[in-house]
């Protein structure tokens, strides 16, 4: 008999409901070929008495207080994959600062308040001509924002602010997922003309992509210095103007797997979860 397993999902009537709808029978199909029988559930409803995985909890950005208290809160007899300390740790982006102290190359980051000021000060500070700001806690691009010097500045609470590398609209970004902490496939994304962001909802190219040796070693030094346990992965990399790729973000979250660059990226995944148990 299939094992009941909860996807957490966005809140009912969330406008972005119907996509996470059309996610869920994707993730749905793929557990089911691995004795699992996937169930929808808000996340904004808490745990619901079976494992869970917080692969579809878009909108948590949006609700952080309650987002937090849903993690604080999660049953220590109810597995949340991946697991809650590990969530809220990647929920703010100042973990990045554990990659650094690790000695993972990771992109210069100032955390603090963004505002005229600390925005004109960290241009020196960067060593850069243009940044992008955004919140600390944020997901898909949301409030985020590329200047330049001279730009206006909408103040910005508990911020990050990161020099603006150009390889995201040439190279791209790389993101390498690993399922049970193996290296299961990679993409590379690159930002439509004119943008910086690398989502598909921002017209960005996406294309399998296989990782060269320094691309791997960084990619690899990451998840062994991020916490343990993590059922799924995503580490996002970019090219520094060192010449070297550094960590963009770890995603562990509710990161886009991009399974329908690799047949065999999906089953990985279910067998990765059929062994946590």
């Amino acid at each position: 008999m299939p094992r009941t397993i909860h996807i957490l999902t966005p809140s009912l009537g969330a406008d972005y409901a119907p996509m996470a709808a059309e996610w869920f029978a994707d993730y749905r199909a793929i557990l089911a070929r691995h004795g699992f029988a996937a169930e929808a559930r808000p996340w904004t409803e808490g745990a619901g008495g079976a494992p869970a995985l917080a692969l579809l909890a878009w909108g948590y950005h949006s609700l952080a207080a309650q987002w937090a208290a849903l993690l604080e809160s999660w049953p220590a007899d109810t597995p949340l994959l991946n697991p809650p300390a590990m969530i809220r740790w990647n929920t703010r982006k100042t973990y990045l600062q554990d990659f650094e102290a690790a000695g993972v190359p990771t992109v210069p980051t100032i955390f603090g308040d963004a505002d005229a000021v600390s925005v004109a000060a960290a241009f020196d500070t960067l060593g850069a001509d243009e940044l992008v700001v955004k919140p600390q806690v944020s997901a898909g691009s949301d409030r985020t924002v590329r200047v330049k010097r001279g730009d206006a500045v909408a103040p910005l609470r508990t911020a990050m602010i990161q020099p603006f590398l150009p390889a995201i609209g040439r190279e791209g970004e790389y993101s390498l997922f690993y399922f049970g902490g193996v290296w299961s496939h990679a993409v590379r994304k690159v930002a439509a003309d004119g943008d910086f962001r690398v989502q598909p909802q921002f017209g960005c190219l996406d294309e399998r992509w296989i990782p060269d040796a320094e691309a791997r070693a960084t990619a690899d030094a990451a998840i062994a210095s991020a916490p343990k346990g993590a059922l799924y992965a995503r580490v996002d990399l970019i090219r520094a103007p060192d010449g070297g790729l550094a960590l963009m973000e770890y995603e562990a979250i509710e990161p886009d797997l991009y399974f329908r660059h690799d047949r065999d990226a999906g089953d990985r995944f279910g067998l990765a979860l059929k062994a946590a148990f």
